[in-house]
């Protein structure tokens, strides 16, 4: 008995011994703060740190201003309201004007991490909605970033940033110049850079990644002269700055669109900027939905975005660039524009024409034609009505989504010095059920493989969900190591070529990578 003493006792020595390094208590400028640890597998964990605030409560349209600071310790274990924002259905709002706050998760092995590459998130939901912690479907958030941090060897940061009405309302000059919620960013950014080091990230080596809005804020962020030195690396996933969606034109026009719904609207603009900075932030969160043409977005306001978003590559010229699409991006846009294409009524040409002619319109009925001519090449004299249908898909995602990354990529390795550039596309087929089977991959469908759902909740996914969720963190996790997704600890299928200024390779991700997988 006394042998099987001494064993247990060596036994439970040998476990504590075992167990991964974990983080504890962290001083950051604002004060300390105390995560949770997560066992990954023997000898991993992943300190997750919920809720740092990274800025003071901001005031209605005001830019983020330092957080003051706490006494006492910050027990940072459960994520804070997501900014104030229209529900998914846009029949009522959620969140609270509280909401500046970031969530890290680092991965830990035995010995403490130091000096980890630092990966920062921010979410899309088309400057409208969502949240740094969004939709739980099964388990963890979507976003929730410890499988990415454990197979990866990276840092990830989740962000907040103000939406809707109140993170981009504008009137295109100094009187409410818009474009708060990309000043949030860069905010949280900057926290990053200046306290990570304590969480065991190195400052200067971040990467900033986010899809579809989150992509275009990324693609602001690299373009802005407030960000020199501030990151180093940048991913691009299904959006752009230049993407016809990511910019409001007309900026006054929806403003004034936006008093009448909330009783402001007044001859005198400055009496109705007056009533507006009055109004209930609910109430102007409600009235900023969707239905208004064109919606909330970030605006050139001469000081965070001097210049139209084309002619700012020049200030994009050190940062690595990572961006692509998904083979059907446009698709869920394009069953708005052109319902039938998701039903069993025929498409018809008429139909096709006429989205042409919408998407093309500031260019002239001859642009029309010869649109028509090159997506319809490849129809026959009766083509199919799937060929149709997803043609119509092909256009859509072409003109939001695709035509303005390959621009953008041109544009940063037109510009580069020094930095790298690669391109792209994402076609894994749809795992959304109910879909016709012509769908490849929807909007946001990169997402659950990128964050290592397949991992985390193994029962809803294949082998093949989980070889491909792997390629992606591998490349990911890659680029924000080395600046070459092909170069770094993870094992990546196939190498991936740099897109140059005259040379435009890209890499097709799905779940069978191989050499062919460049286009």
């Amino acid at each position: 008995t006394d042998m099987m003493l001494l064993l247990l006792l060596l036994g439970t020595a040998w476990l504590n011994a075992a167990s991964a390094a974990k983080l504890g208590v962290v001083q950051t400028e604002g004060g300390l703060v105390e995560g949770k640890s997560h066992r990954m597998g023997l000898f991993r964990t992943v300190d997750v740190f919920m809720g740092v605030p990274f800025a003071d409560v901001p005031g209605k349209w005001e830019k983020p201003k330092p957080h003051p600071g706490w006494s006492g310790l910050l027990k940072a274990t459960k994520a804070r309201d997501r900014c104030l924002q229209v529900t998914l259905l846009q029949t009522k709002t959620r969140g609270s004007e509280d909401c500046l706050y970031l969530n890290i998760f680092v991965p830990q092995g035995r010995k403490l991490s130091t000096n980890l590459p630092v990966m920062v998130y921010l979410f899309g939901g088309a400057f409208l909605l969502g949240a740094s912690n969004d939709v739980a479907i099964l388990g963890d958030s979507l976003y929730d970033g410890k499988e990415m941090a454990d197979r990866g060897g990276v840092i990830v940061v989740t962000v907040n940033y103000r939406v809707g009405t109140i993170g981009f309302l504008s009137t295109g000059d100094a009187r409410l110049p818009g474009n708060y919620g990309l000043w949030d960013q860069h905010a949280a950014i900057s926290w990053v850079r200046r306290n990570i080091e304590a969480f065991g990230g190195n400052p200067d080596n971040i990467t900033i990644f986010g899809q579809s809005a989150g992509a275009a804020s990324v693609s602001y962020q690299m373009l802005s002269p407030y960000s020199k030195g501030l990151f180093r690396r940048a991913i691009s996933q299904c959006g752009v700055a230049l993407s016809p969606w990511a910019l409001q034109k007309n900026p006054m026009a929806l403003t004034k669109k936006i008093a009448l719904k909330v009783g402001c609207w007044k001859s005198d603009e400055d009496e109705m900027l007056a009533c507006l900075k009055m109004s209930d932030p609910v109430g102007l969160t409600m009235a900023g939905k969707i239905d208004l043409k064109p919606s909330l977005a970030p605006v050139v306001d001469g000081d965070f975005i001097p210049d139209e978003p084309s002619r700012l590559y020049h200030n994009a010229a050190h940062f690595d660039y990572m961006a692509g699409v998904n083979s059907m991006d446009g698709h869920i846009f394009a069953g708005v524009d052109v319902p039938s294409i998701n039903m069993r009524n025929e498409t018809t040409v008429t139909q096709v024409r006429g989205l042409l002619a919408r998407l093309t319109k500031e260019k002239g009925s001859a642009a029309v034609d010869s649109a028509y001519g090159v997506y319809t090449a490849h129809w026959g004299s009766v083509p199919e009505q799937a060929v149709v249908k997803k043609t119509v898909a092909d256009i859509e995602s072409d003109f939001l989504f695709l035509v303005p990354t390959q621009i953008a990529l041109q544009l940063h390795a037109n510009n580069a010095s020094g930095a790298r550039t690669y391109s792209y596309l994402f076609n894994m087929k749809t795992r959304i059920p109910g879909f016709p089977r012509w769908v490849e991959a929807e909007h946001a469908e990169d997402l659950q493989y990128l964050f290592g759902k397949p991992f985390s909740t193994p029962l809803v996914y294949f082998p093949r969900h989980r070889d491909l969720s792997e390629h992606m963190m591998a490349y990911w996790t890659n680029f924000a190591k080395s600046g070459d997704p092909s170069i770094g600890d993870s094992k990546v299928p196939a190498p991936w070529p740099p897109f140059t200024k005259h040379h435009h390779p890209y890499l097709t991700i799905n779940n069978k990578i191989t050499k062919s997988s460049i286009g």
